[in-house]
């Protein structure tokens, strides 16, 4: 499969969008650790209409003017981490739930590690929001691009909601 990528600069650093044909297929943050996910070698497109249309939403979300991503996508995964993952996109925006609420969710209420496990592969964090999931406790746990770059993500979509609540 041939991939397609294009980089843009964000308030959490560096992201690589990374498309096929059809849908985006990962995004990558110079955050994070190195080889986090294997993908084929993409090729530099920076007119592919799918990573254009993922970086003015991407964009638009973090002006606090987007909370949903209208993108097709295709990460590669296990069914189970798919499921994970098509729960992570029904989280609201500025909301979090737990890793252990996820598992029970999903029909596998003793796999709370296995989500975790799912999440730190998740693809397209932001689009797929990962940074969502916290530990039962509350605590910030786990984040492919670091616990400070899901402490901004999660403060930036707090302080969208404040904005939006006060207009």
């Amino acid at each position: 499969m041939t991939l397609y990528y294009k980089e843009m600069k964000s308030p959490i650093g560096k992201l690589k969008l990374v498309a096929n044909a059809n849908a985006l297929v990962a995004i990558l943050s110079e955050r994070e650790r190195p080889n986090r996910l294997r993908l084929d070698v993409p090729n530099v497109d920076r007119q592919h209409p799918i990573l254009v249309e993922a970086e003015r939403q991407l964009s638009d979300y973090f002006a606090g003017k987007r909370t949903q991503f209208e993108l097709p996508l295709e990460p590669r995964g296990t069914e189970f981490q798919k499921k994970v993952w098509r729960y992570l996109r029904r989280i609201p925006f500025g909301k979090t739930t737990s890793y252990g609420d996820i598992a029970r969710t999903v029909g596998s209420p003793r796999a709370s590690r296995a989500v975790g496990a799912a999440c730190g592969k998740n693809p397209l964090s932001i689009v797929v929001p990962c940074h969502r999931v916290v530990g039962a406790n509350g605590a910030l746990t786990g984040f492919g691009g670091g616990l400070e770059t899901k402490a901004e993500l999660l403060a930036l979509e707090a302080q969208a909601l404040q904005i939006e609540g006060s207009a």
